[in-house]
């Protein structure tokens, strides 16, 4: 059976959040903040809230919250060599989706000015 989550975020919603380190290290895996720190300014932010919204989705589709049994950076977002973002659940993610018996996930990440929306599809 398949499973989707949608989520939509303003840009601005996460400025606050990025600067406290206790919120990066939850929410971010190393690689997705490796490649943020190669951006600057308004595409950095953009970057950020792309995954978040991505991460809030893939949740969904775990059917958990932000603070329940899956940490956020197990889900690892990263862009595939066709520029498309791919899906690796690690550890806590990777357990959920066995529980909910979801062996792929994957998203779309759309940025419009201030919004960024993401919808996660697993099955």
């Amino acid at each position: 059976m398949m499973r989707l989550g949608v989520d939509l975020v303003a840009v601005d919603e996460l400025d606050r959040l990025i600067e406290r380190a206790w919120f990066v290290r939850y929410f971010f895996a190393d690689v997705e903040m490796a490649h943020a720190d190669t951006l600057s300014g308004t595409r950095r932010r953009e970057f950020l809230a792309g995954r978040f919204a991505a991460k809030e989705a893939v949740l969904k589709v775990l059917g958990v919250g932000i603070f329940d049994s899956v940490v956020p950076r197990d889900i690892v977002v990263e862009r595939g060599s066709s520029g498309a973002p791919t899906v690796t659940l690690a550890d806590s993610a990777a357990l959920a989706a066995q529980r909910v018996e979801i062996e792929q996930v994957n998203v779309s990440i759309s940025h419009k000015r201030e919004l960024v929306a993401a919808v996660a599809a697993g099955w």
